[in-house]
């Protein structure tokens, strides 16, 4: 979750400051770990309404009649599945088929092909690898991304932005705040319904201002980071990354084996007729005490596996992990977590871990 030391600053910095948050590094930005607390803040988000800061992510911008295209060749996932208004979740593979970036793309509502706009959308230290793949713009520095989440956000988001809290869930619209316009995209990172804004940097304070004060509860990229892991939601860097491929993480459905030819094909395809030799799990640790990301699975005594990321489940009460294992490790098996020299009992469950 974290990265560079780079000292980039959000253009919600100021607001970050006021609210007395605590700040630390994420792929080179200077970014809102949390505000009052982790856990409090995660529960907020569960509970009601929280709002994030997610400006460390790059935005890629590609126009035209080409864009669309580009965009194909480069990426796993088919364009041709939806159309202008709809976001999309997909991978840029390196050749052997391993991600070098998961990605969502925002296709603005512009309606014909000779005015496409698509917002291509990497996580923060891979803005240059996707500008270098797709071409487009990198307009990351001209907005900030805030992330309104949890069971009454687009209710909130209605008493300030009304047409905004409309976007339905991997929609995009467009609409007016401070007299500019924002782009809404019904996509987000925690397993609970909400929008992300893409905001001017001239209007962005202000949004966020009026988000705050309508009750939605800043939270930071901690409990950002552990309500992704109980709705089971990779992260690059430890689900995905070098050596790990899509069929590997469980992610099979974002690859479109028969849209055409992109980087990565030919090293999946023939890793879909061999066999993965690993697979993705979700395992449920007995007590409090947390697994940490690089701690060795046991079964009988024999590591098998290894974990990605783990942390305590705020909403469960216990510990819980993503980790790869054996393909043919079955269901609920029991396994052991090795924490530092002490055993975690556990057992291998479904995921996401919370169900919302």
């Amino acid at each position: 979750m974290t990265g560079r030391t780079t000292d980039r600053r959000s253009p919600l910095d100021a607001a970050h400051q006021r609210l007395g948050a605590k700040l630390a590094p994420f792929g080179g930005w200077s970014m809102p770990l949390e505000y009052t607390g982790t856990i409090a803040e995660h529960l907020a988000c569960r509970e009601r309404a929280a709002i994030f800061d997610v400006s460390h992510l790059g935005t890629v911008r590609l126009t035209g009649a080409d864009a669309v295209d580009r965009v194909q060749r480069a990426f796993t996932n088919d364009l041709d599945k939806i159309g202008p208004g709809r976001a999309q979740y997909t991978h840029l593979l390196d050749d052997d088929g391993s991600v070098l970036d998961d990605i969502i793309v925002w296709w603005h509502p512009t309606g014909d092909a000779g005015s496409d706009v698509l917002d291509v959308m990497p996580n923060a230290s891979n803005t240059e690898r996707v500008v270098a793949a797709v071409g487009g713009t990198d307009v990351t520095a001209s907005r900030a991304v805030l992330a309104v989440q949890g069971p009454t956000a687009r209710d909130l988001v209605a008493g300030v932005v009304r047409e905004a809290a409309g976007i339905g869930r991997f929609r995009v619209g467009e609409v007016a705040w401070a007299g500019e316009r924002c782009t809404v995209a019904g996509t987000g990172y925690t397993g609970e319904p909400g929008v992300e804004i893409a905001a001017p940097t001239t209007v962005a304070e202000s949004l966020w201002d009026a988000l705050v004060a309508a009750g939605a509860e800043p939270a930071g990229l901690g409990a950002r980071d552990t309500l992704r892991l109980e709705a089971g939601l990779p992260l690059h860097g430890h689900e995905l990354g070098p050596g790990i491929t899509p069929l590997q993480a469980g992610l099979g459905w974002v690859v479109a084996f028969d849209k055409g030819d992109f980087r990565g094909r030919e090293a999946l395809l023939a890793e879909r007729e061999r066999g993965v030799h690993r697979r993705l799990v979700g395992i449920a640790t007995d007590g409090r005490r947390p697994p940490r990301s690089g701690c060795d699975v046991l079964v009988d005594d024999v590591v098998v596996g290894e974990v990605t990321s783990g942390n305590y489940s705020p909403v469960l009460g216990h510990g819980i992990a993503l980790a790869f294992c054996p393909p043919d490790l079955g269901p609920d098996a029991a396994v052991e977590v090795d924490v530092r020299g002490a055993r975690l009992a556990g057992r291998l469950v479904a995921t996401p871990f919370v169900r919302r």
